[in-house]
């Protein structure tokens, strides 16, 4: 009588969870499930017609106004000046080339309240920056210009670190071919450079806009903060909440959650067609 012993795919089939899996499923579900779920049902207390007027409310589409198409804007300069940041950390040598590469990440490390007393100092009328403007009449601190700024500020290295690893891997080979075949430097970088990392910088610019969005702590002191002009909805979530106005706050908050899903969505699905593209 011959015993036939499972394979390993049955195994792993019939196997008790292990330790690892367990603390993530925990993990996660009390991290991130719960809470989601808590936000949405605090927000499912009201009537759909209230839930309706709340988020389509006149304060509330301007300040949705404010944070997404300011933050794409910012987003979408970074991806071109942080595409050029990590072309010339890449590919220069140049003196205190580290010491640069190190304050690119100073937005990680920078308590996000310091960032904004800091961009508000410089950038005010009386600033080391904002002086320059103040007699052309523009006014950057304290206005949405303000927030543009700082969401520049703290979504820049999103996209220099995203980009960086994938120049650092390219093959100049490629690059010297094209060359010996006649192609000029911008036809190289055009068809040859850019093809292959344009899904990593749409990445970095789609996390950079994420993160954009979400800012809270630099953009309330850099900003005016008033309604119609420069405030943003994370901001208008914590007036919601100073003036006890739970539901309202919560149902903002929903429609930030569901905005940043998209968002993330769509950074998978650009991380994705990054891989099938190397591949």
């Amino acid at each position: 009588m011959t015993t036939t012993l499972p394979t390993q795919s049955e195994r792993k089939k019939f196997s008790p969870p292990s330790i690892p899996w367990v603390v993530t499923f925990v993990y996660l579900i009390a991290m991130l499930l719960v809470p989601t779920i808590a936000l949405i049902l605090k927000a499912a207390t009201l009537s759909p017609q209230r839930i309706w007027e709340i988020a389509t409310s006149p304060v509330a589409l301007s300040a949705y106004d404010v944070t997404f198409v300011t933050a794409l804007f910012a987003g979408s300069i970074n991806g071109l000046a942080g595409l050029i940041i990590a072309w010339v950390l890449v590919r220069y040598d140049f003196p205190f080339k580290r010491i640069l590469d190190s304050l690119l990440d100073l937005p990680f490390a920078l308590p996000t309240a310091v960032a904004g007393l800091t961009l508000a100092t410089v950038y005010s009328e009386n600033g080391w920056i904002g002086s320059l403007f103040a007699p052309f009449g523009i006014k950057i601190a304290f206005t949405r210009l303000g927030v543009f700024v700082a969401m520049l500020f703290i979504s820049l290295p999103f996209v220099v670190r995203t980009v960086q690893p994938v120049l650092q891997e390219s093959e100049r080979e490629i690059e010297e071919a094209a060359w010996a075949l006649g192609a000029s430097q911008w036809q190289t970088f055009w068809r040859v450079v850019l093809p292959p990392i344009m899904p990593a910088v749409l990445t970095g610019v789609a996390l950079g806009f994420a993160r954009a969005v979400g800012e809270y702590g630099s953009v309330v002191i850099v900003a005016s903060n008033l309604p119609f002009k420069d405030l943003i909805a994370p901001v208008l979530i914590f007036q919601r909440l100073e003036e006890y106005d739970y539901a309202g706050a919560t149902v903002i908050g929903t429609v930030m959650l569901l905005i940043s899903l998209l968002m993330l969505l769509a950074i998978n699905l650009l991380q994705a067609w990054g891989r099938r593209y190397g591949n």
